[in-house]
């Protein structure tokens, strides 16, 4: 049995995303939601895996723009909707269909290429390297008090509509300045302001409708919060919960402001976050950290596809003249000897045929490239290797970022 390998068509893309869900479950999604995955959909980045008529296989890559250290936004392919069909597993076709896609990504000069996993132990064959963790945390507020800074109280807080256009507007704007700060951020291209909205009746088990707060001071908005409300009672009396869709803020003052309102919610008693920071600053306001529950779960992949584009488009903390010797079986272009020189200003990545100072996969790399994942973990783990004493620590502390890599959003 042979499989097809073509660039989606617009008529295809329902048979298409039909096999997505079936891969996934086969549970379909809300109408809301399958329309706005047609509006994104990218078709001539997108492909099939077609036996006949049938679709077999699914794979696409967003345009996105990731802020790196540094702070600038570097073009990378958002791999998104990959399946197989059950019926054709351990044939190669998500191998093809990953080699296709990869050919594609470095044909259009793209030299990342990122992806969230909903099985980790998939991608670590084709390059991708976990970069950023999300931190989750189930906050008891009926015990865990807030201590807030001075001017929290000067902060205005107002109820709204999430989907009023002024109030979309005024929430983007305050997430794009966010988005040069923190490496692993997404630029929301015209059409992803959707997404933090999608709010469809059928997934809500239990929960409000979406709502937002607006942090405003002298007529400005600051901040917001969009969350879910999911009233609940035990023999007790209220025991509701807050789930945490968004919260960015301008200033330490709204920020803490929209948590205290989070905080003091009637009828609630804890408050969840699924996809925070890992160094969000709320964890240095509560009163018992014990009590909030943190856990960590692997969050965005990164793969180079051009190591020397890659490692250029970033500033390193601390000054760096390393020579890497970089394995990549899957995609050869990269491997071999790479001398990288770079400070706070700049970078320069070029082949040379130097002795190696470090040996690594480009799994590694790709993990380390936002600063979140040190390199010296990962030679502790056997996964970076030292063969110019000092290497290591001066990579490791050039690598780093002032603030922890964060994917705000999946796609």
């Amino acid at each position: 049995m042979t499989t097809e390998l073509r660039v989606l068509r617009p008529d295809d893309w329902d048979k298409w995303y039909g096999n997505l869900e079936l891969a996934f479950g086969g549970v379909a999604e809300s109408p809301e939601e399958r329309s706005l995955w047609s509006d994104l959909t990218e078709h001539d980045r997108f492909v099939g895996a077609w036996d006949g008529d049938d679709c077999v296989g699914t794979a696409g890559a967003f345009t996105f723009r990731v802020t790196v250290p540094g702070g600038a936004a570097v073009q990378a392919a958002g791999v998104t909707m990959v399946s197989v069909s059950s019926t054709h597993r351990r044939r190669g076709v998500l191998r093809s269909m990953m080699r296709r896609q990869l050919d594609d990504v470095r044909s259009w000069g793209e030299p990342l290429a990122v992806l969230t996993a909903s099985e980790p132990v998939i991608y670590g064959r084709f390059g991708y390297g976990v970069a950023t963790h999300q931190l989750r945390a189930e906050i008891d507020t009926s015990r865990v008090r807030l201590s807030v800074p001075a001017g929290t109280d000067d902060v205005r807080l107002r109820l709204v509509a999430p989907d009023a256009p002024a109030v979309r507007d005024a929430c983007e704007a305050v997430y794009a300045r966010h988005v040069a700060v923190r490496p692993g951020m997404l630029e929301r291209r015209p059409g992803w302001e959707r997404l933090p909205l999608l709010d469809p009746e059928s997934d809500r088990k239990g929960t409000s409708p979406l709502q937002c707060v607006l942090a405003e001071r002298d007529g400005e908005v600051v901040g917001y919060t969009r969350y879910f409300n999911k009233p609940d009672w035990d023999s007790a009396g209220p025991n509701g919960a807050i789930e945490l869709r968004d919260l960015e803020a301008l200033d330490p003052a709204a920020y803490a402001a929209l948590w205290q309102h989070l905080f003091g919610i009637d009828l609630t008693s804890t408050v969840k976050t699924h996809s925070r920071p890992v160094d969000d600053a709320w964890q240095h306001l509560v009163s018992d950290v014990r009590r909030c529950g943190i856990s960590l779960r692997d969050s965005l992949y990164v793969r180079l596809v051009d190591v020397g584009a890659a490692l250029e488009a970033r500033t390193y903390q601390a000054p760096v003249d390393v020579v890497f010797e970089v394995e990549d079986a899957f995609c050869p272009w990269n491997e071999g000897r790479w001398r990288l020189t770079g400070d706070t200003k700049g970078a320069s990545c070029a082949r040379t045929a130097d002795a190696p100072d470090l040996t690594l996969s480009v799994r590694e790399l790709g993990s380390a490239y936002l600063g979140g994942v040190s390199l010296a973990s990962l030679a502790a783990a056997g996964r970076v290797r030292e063969l110019r004493q000092g290497a290591l620590a001066e990579a490791s502390l050039g690598f780093s970022s002032v603030v922890a890599p964060w994917l705000p959003h999946g796609f």
